[in-house]
């Protein structure tokens, strides 16, 4: 009698918890605010492009956005803190590549996650080219000129990005290994402070994204040499590509910026926020806010974006191995 109680306690057990299971994956989501952690400072890159976008899909999910700047460690430390998250759907990763493909491969022994495992990859919004760019002073006019005066000048110019193991920083690597240039890399802590060092001709050099960079070059404050992206970008038609000229014609690479959310989160809430984000990104309005801050709409299904990524870190790692970035 004792054990068919035991069973039947058992069995009741399974049950509830099988139906409240199931009530949580039905309950309306959002049900509160909305944590989105960018791993970067405000009034840099990421944080534009969160702020243009978010504050739009809160308003369809009718539930507050609240943008937390949790910075440090290239973005890993905000990063980290989405990982250990309760994979509720309320607390979410606006991020680009520098925590998610590459600091795994710069820091394989510190970074505690892995990306493509520990996060679900919900939706990319935007994507944009880094521009390499020079202080004011310098002589070069051209992309062509300035190849010229590194190679007349090995290991004397410097160029700086927002710190060791960065997308900035792999980006000029490969600019460098491609055309086979020796150059001195100079660690900030953040793009704004390599621009504002860059147009006080404190450095000569930097790797920045777009979105950053453009105001200075419209102003004159810094001579852009060419974007990254295989084309001319938009926002920026009197720069060339770096591709433009033949000792570069192999270098293109572009940053996304995106949600991701905990790796068990529901399926169901994956899918709303992406179809929800790509409903935000078709709007005339936020395609041209994007467009005026240097960014083009980008827009995956869940599936393809985690395929993306995959074949991104893919790529990255033979020129981080070639460039001996390690950070353990």
């Amino acid at each position: 009698m004792k054990q068919a109680k035991f069973w039947t306690a058992a069995a009741l057990a399974v049950v509830l918890a099988a139906t409240a299971a199931k009530s949580i994956a039905q309950a309306p989501w959002p049900a509160g605010p909305v944590t989105v952690v960018v791993p970067f400072p405000a009034g840099g890159s990421v944080d534009v492009a969160a702020r243009i976008v978010l504050p739009r899909l809160a308003e369809r999910l009718k539930q507050p956005f609240v943008i937390e700047n949790t910075v440090g460690a290239a973005g890993t430390i905000g990063t980290q803190r989405v990982v250990r998250a309760r994979p509720d759907g309320l607390t979410l990763l606006f991020a680009v590549a520098s925590p998610i493909s590459v600091a795994p491969l710069v820091s394989p022994g510190t970074v505690k996650y892995d990306a493509l495992k520990d996060l679900v990859p919900v939706s990319p919004v935007a994507v944009a080219p880094f521009v390499l760019v020079g202080k004011p002073a310098l002589a070069p006019k051209t992309t062509a000129e300035l190849l010229a005066l590194v190679r007349a000048e090995p290991g004397k110019l410097n160029y700086g990005t927002d710190g060791v193991g960065t997308s900035m920083h792999v980006t000029a690597e490969l600019i460098k290994q491609t055309a086979r240039l020796d150059m001195v890399h100079v660690p900030y802590k953040a793009g704004p402070q390599v621009l504002t060092e860059l147009a006080g001709n404190q450095i000569e050099l930097a790797v920045l994204p777009v979105t950053l960079a453009q105001p200075f070059i419209k102003d004159g404050k810094v001579r852009a040499y060419g974007v990254t992206s295989r084309q001319r970008w938009a926002s920026l038609p009197d720069t060339p590509a770096l591709a433009e000229t033949p000792e570069l014609k192999a270098v293109e690479i572009e940053s996304w910026y995106g949600l991701l959310a905990p790796a068990q989160v529901d399926r169901a809430i994956v899918d709303r926020l992406a179809a929800e984000t790509a409903a935000v990104l078709a709007e005339p309005d936020i395609q041209r806010k994007l467009g005026d801050a240097g960014l083009k709409p980008f827009a995956l299904a869940p599936a393809q974006f985690a395929a993306y990524l995959a074949r991104e870190k893919q790529s990255l790692a033979p020129v981080i191995a070639a460039a001996g970035i390690k950070l353990d």
